[in-house]
């Protein structure tokens, strides 16, 4: 990827310059939507980053540059995210597409892999959201601990047994879903 002026770029965005915003889609687009995929399928991931984008941009004249774009962009993916997966909680809407290759491999469980994802994810949905937020933040983003206490605003130790005690909830919620598929 060819190097490119922060600042430069923040200009023409605060500006309104068509050109800066094309050249921040091509450059960020790519790291927001695997973000956004830790979440969703390609779809719902489309969606979440397009959200994203429109939140950055009206957003551009607060941005402070305290922090490199890419991490401010990657917060406001995240934050899209949560923001429509509370949405999906509360509208009980069943998609119409199914994101997963058609030709997933059956697992002994006589479930396909895309069936075992979803159970998954209703799991993770069904946790308390303290817990949500911790398993999303270390499981699915892949963050650090200091990185996770961080964007929680607390310590080290209390991640540690946020994840393990979340990690336990969501195993007895899949071991209950996965009983009744057998």
């Amino acid at each position: 990827m060819p190097h490119y002026d922060e600042a430069e770029l923040v200009a023409g965005l605060r500006v309104g310059s068509n050109d800066a915003y094309a050249e921040l889609v091509r450059i960020h687009a790519g790291a927001m939507t695997a973000v956004a995929r830790r979440f969703f399928g390609d779809a719902e991931a489309a969606e979440a980053v397009q959200d994203a984008f429109v939140s950055a941009f009206r957003a551009m004249a607060t941005f402070e540059g305290t922090a490199k774009l890419g991490t401010w962009l990657h917060r406001i993916t995240v934050n899209a995210c949560l923001l429509k997966l509370r949405g999906r909680k509360r509208s009980r809407l069943v998609p119409l597409e199914d994101d997963a290759p058609t030709d997933a491999v059956e697992c002994d469980s006589g479930l396909s892999q895309a069936e075992t994802c979803e159970r998954v994810r209703e799991g993770v949905e069904r946790l308390p959201d303290a817990y949500r937020t911790v398993i999303r933040l270390r499981d699915l983003e892949g963050l650090s601990t200091e990185e996770t206490a961080a964007r929680l605003g607390t310590n080290c130790g209390a991640v540690k047994t946020r994840l393990h005690r979340a990690r336990q909830a969501l195993k007895s919620v899949l071991e209950a879903q996965f009983a009744n598929a057998v």
